[in-house]
């Protein structure tokens, strides 16, 4: 079958035929794709930008993280009948082995692997998952929007870590599909959103087609003139990856408010800290979701196909992956969904 593989630590993705997987771990799955997204990670890795150094014991390794499909075949110790069950899976697999996974604390596990970075992904027409990664899908969901599940349980995590409320008036930066999906999950919980991004237009556009008016390109204006009017926010969640960022939009976050990060950061970020502790505010984190929010957000999908289809700009087959990277690295892209069905 066809794969698109991170075949050694330097620039660059490859397509490359690999077997379909024949021996499962039994309790494995074997899962046949039949969409998965392109991620700012997968971006990351084709760049080879520095922190997945460690992908290179895997090497070559298959690509693709988000995804939906169908369990074609199962491990020895799964019952057949689970065969033909539509399902997404969470990427983050743990060993089972270590001390904290033999302690009940998995998040801990410290032989974590992720599918599509340390073990063999979705960019491909078979994937091999661990079936307790996996959670069912609805028939009625689509299974291109489905395989916007796990982006979207990183937007889910990132609003209940920013603690957002209704009523709340929150600025998200960055209108990539992270940034647009925070925004989504930040609106519907009832909070006023405003977004800026820089030379976006494409993306602040998709926003602005799923009903964002607050909507600011700092290319055309700058922070200070844009935001002015607007603060102070509840909180601000940056999903831009930009360390300049942080520093430039701190001012504008209430006494007490919560600035959450979610992008990937190049390199550290300058911060006036005496300004946060006379403010009491708080500056956290937000990475991946636990198992137990994967199937709210999968109703959350069910339930709003129609907007979530908008923001996926791009449907191609697997062949075409190069130019849905591209179309993402030139952020024209809201989303790119690959079919690994399709010639």
């Amino acid at each position: 079958m066809l794969a698109l593989q991170k075949v050694r630590p330097a620039k660059g993705v490859e397509f490359r035929e690999i077997g379909v997987p024949e021996a499962l771990a039994p309790r494995d799955v074997l899962v046949r794709v039949h969409s998965a997204g392109i991620c700012g990670t997968d971006l990351h890795i084709a760049e080879w930008t520095p922190g997945y150094e460690s992908m290179e014991r895997a090497m070559p390794v298959t690509l693709g993280h988000e995804f939906a499909g169908t369990i074609e075949r199962v491990g020895e110790a799964l019952s057949e009948t689970i065969i033909g069950t539509r399902v997404t899976a969470r990427p983050s697999t743990t060993c089972g082995r270590c001390d904290a996974c033999l302690r009940g604390d998995e998040d801990n596990c410290t032989a974590r692997k992720g599918i599509g970075i340390g073990r063999n992904g979705a960019f491909a027409g078979f994937v091999c998952v661990p079936y307790d990664n996996c959670h069912t899908l609805p028939d009625s969901l689509d299974m291109d929007v489905a395989a916007l599940t796990e982006p979207m349980t990183v937007c889910a995590e990132a609003v209940a870590t920013a603690e957002v409320q209704p009523g709340q008036t929150i600025l998200v930066i960055g209108p990539g599909f992270i940034g647009q999906g925070i925004a989504i999950m930040a609106r519907a919980i009832g909070a006023k959103v405003v977004v800026i991004g820089r030379d976006d237009g494409p993306r602040l556009d998709a926003l602005r087609a799923a009903g964002f008016e607050q909507l600011i390109d700092t290319a055309k204006t700058d922070i200070a003139s844009a935001l002015a009017d607007l603060a102070p926010f509840d909180a601000i969640i940056e999903a831009a990856g930009v360390p300049a960022l942080v520093s430039a939009t701190l001012p504008y976050l209430k006494k007490r408010g919560i600035f959450t990060v979610v992008g990937i950061h190049p390199r550290p970020a300058e911060i006036d800290l005496t300004s946060v502790v006379r403010m009491h505010q708080q500056i956290r984190g937000s990475y991946r979701a636990p198992a137990a929010d994967w199937d709210g957000v999968i109703a959350f999908l069910d339930a709003n196909q129609p907007l979530m289809r908008q923001l996926i700009s791009h449907t191609l087959p697997l062949s075409d992956a190069l130019t849905g990277f591209q179309a993402a690295q030139d952020r024209v892209a809201s989303k790119v969904v690959l079919r690994m069905g399709e010639p």
